[in-house]
Parts: structure tokens; C-alpha cells; sequence
């Protein structure tokens, strides 16, 4: 069964050797796929159906290069990104690493990688330097991201070790992806987007887009709960208009029936996205899930592809 539409997915990923070297990451066959942006890749895409991937470096990326090397090292690992997409381009498109160490470098950076290189947005991953993006050192990226009319991907990275410490404690150990994709991630990101939303960011830069994978870290399935608790004490709009207004929520690694249907009925349609994961997930299982939900062909067009295409302004 054929995809009614093309097949954009959004949260794959890749590394780059001089931010490996120094940030560190997944190993072993992880990394060595990873690392293929030819043949391997553009194959398993083909038997798939996907038809565009929009690059990101996996975490944790450039936000665990210190601030006196990071400028330096992400305009060359995105010099390099952009030969890669150069040579696919109608295969790939690419999300910026941003040196969020440094600022102000990373809102110059942001706005060289849109104009000059042709990217679609950034991806950042988890805190840097112990701080969340909600912190005003980091505002002028917001800003830059607004007045360029691209999308930040805010990704998840491993919570703070007293977070570890304090929430996981010896299962951490025992069973490692509680720390992770199981549990750890989503509260870690979860938590990135709720201080984003009460900060008054999303009020200082209105036309702020921002991306959450994983359906949405958990929020959308809260999102009752937490926009009537708030509305107790947040002297702001309502978390529901601020979120819904501003984040966009992707599949990746989260092909459920249930969890899908929720997101559009608290989201709605036009603020969901396809994408996969790869290689943490494989691509064909999130392919074939979407191809047989239930849900019109118009709307399942939007997902598969329409609301990236629409979203990055790809061609």
C-alpha cells in the first residue's frame, strides 16, 4: 500500500567525525550507519518508501562542545552537512548544529546555515552548560529562528546526572533506557518545552516555531491536566494556546495507534509530522504503521509529507 504522498521524515540522523571526537555519542553499528550518507542509507530508504530525510546530528551534538571551540567546530560540520545534501538534493535536507555554548555565535551560525547553506531549521539537543533554552543567555537563537521563519527541533539528550541520580537511581544501571528513550528522555524534553512556554519566550517572539518528536514528549496526552493546573497561577495565555500555537510534534520512534489519534485531537492534523528515528528505529515499521491508520488520505498526505514541506518551505 502506497503512501498517499511523499514521504518526509524529519528526525533521522547522522554524525560528523570532528563533533563525534569531542561530544561522543552512540557507538558501535549505531555509529557506522550513522555515518553512511550514500548508498546504505539512500537504499533502506528506498525499500522503505521514504523519499526525503531531513538530517540532524544525534545527540549530544554540538551542545557538549565547550564554548572556546564550538563556533569553529560547527560551521565546518555544517559546511560538510551541506556537501552531503548538495550531492542528494532531492533526497536530503538538513537541520543546523548550533554552538548554543556560545550565543550569539549560534544565532550567526543559524542565520549562515538558512541563507547561505540552504537548511531548514536547527536541532538542539537538551540543555547546555546545565541551562534549558528558556534561560535569556540563549534568547537571541529564538529571536534569529523567528525573524528567519524556521523551526528549532528541540531533541532530547540524557537528563543532568543529579536528575539521573535523584529519579533513576540504580535502574539506571539495571536498566539503562529508563534513563533514556524509556522514560528519562521524555521528562528531560518534556520539561525543556514547559519552561519554554512559561517563560514568556513564546510571548516575546510570536511567530516562534518550535518542533517536539516522540508525540510530543508526553504533553500532548497531559494536555488538559497541565493547562488547568497552570491556570490557577500563570498570569499568561492559556499552556493549551501557547503550546498549540507554537510546537509542532513528530512520530519519531512512536508508532501507536492511540498515541497518534490523541495528538490530533489535542494538536490537530496540521501540527504533526512524520518521522522515524533512524537508526535508532528502522524505517519500515513507521512507514507501514502510518500507510494503515485509520485517518483520510488528505490528512494522512499532510502528515506523511504536506505539513514538513509546508513547514521547512521545501521544494
Amino acid at each position: 500500500m502506497a503512501a498517499p504522498g511523499p514521504v518526509v521524515a524529519i528526525e533521522e540522523h547522522y554524525l560528523d567525525a570532528e563533533v563525534y571526537a569531542i561530544a561522543g555519542g552512540a557507538g558501535g553499528s549505531l555509529a557506522t550507519r550513522m555515518r553512511d550518507l550514500g548508498a546504505q542509507r539512500l537504499r533502506e530508504m528506498d525499500e522503505a518508501g521514504v523519499d526525503i530525510q531531513v538530517l540532524s546530528h544525534a545527540p549530544p551534538g554540538l551542545q557538549r562542545v565547550p564554548a572556546a571551540a564550538a563556533a569553529d567546530v560547527a560551521r565546518r560540520a555544517n559546511d560538510r552537512l551541506a556537501e552531503v545534501v548538495a550531492a542528494h538534493p532531492t533526497r536530503f535536507a538538513a537541520f543546523a548544529s548550533l554552538p548554543t555554548s556560545a550565543p550569539d555565535h549560534a544565532a550567526e551560525e543559524l542565520e549562515r546555515t538558512v541563507r547561505e547553506l540552504g537548511f531548514k531549521g536547527a536541532m538542539i539537543h537538551g540543555t547546555t552548560d546545565g541551562l534549558f533554552l528558556d534561560d535569556a543567555r540563549f534568547w537571541p537563537i529564538l529571536e534569529r529562528a523567528e525573524a528567519l521563519d524556521v523551526p528549532l527541533y528541540i531533541h532530547p539528550a540524557l537528563p543532568m546526572a543529579a536528575v539521573r541520580q535523584a529519579y533513576m537511581g540504580k535502574y539506571a544501571e539495571t536498566h539503562p533506557t529508563f534513563a533514556t528513550a524509556a522514560w528519562g528522555f521524555t521528562i528531560e524534553t518534556g520539561t525543556h518545552a514547559m519552561r519554554l512556554v512559561l517563560s514568556g519566550a513564546l510571548e516575546a517572539f510570536p511567530r516562534l516555531q518550535l518542533i517536539l518528536g516522540h508525540l510530543g514528549e508526553g504533553i500532548p496526552f497531559l494536555m488538559s491536566r497541565i493547562d488547568e493546573a497552570l491556570s490557577r497561577d500563570t498570569p499568561t495565555k492559556a499552556f493549551r494556546k501557547l503550546f498549540t500555537d507554537h510546537f509542532h510534534v513528530t512520530t519519531s520512534g512512536f508508532f501507536s495507534d492511540p498515541a497518534l489519534a490523541c495528538c490530533i485531537a489535542e494538536m490537530g492534523v496540521d501540527r504533526i509530522l512524520f518521522s522515524i528515528d533512524w537508526p535508532f528505529v528502522e524505517n519500515a515499521p513507521g512507514v507501514d504503521w502510518l500507510r494503515k491508520f485509520e485517518l483520510g488520505d488528505a490528512d494522512k498526505a499532510k502528515i506523511f509529507g504536506g505539513n514538513a514541506k509546508r513547514l521547512l518551505k521545501l521544494a
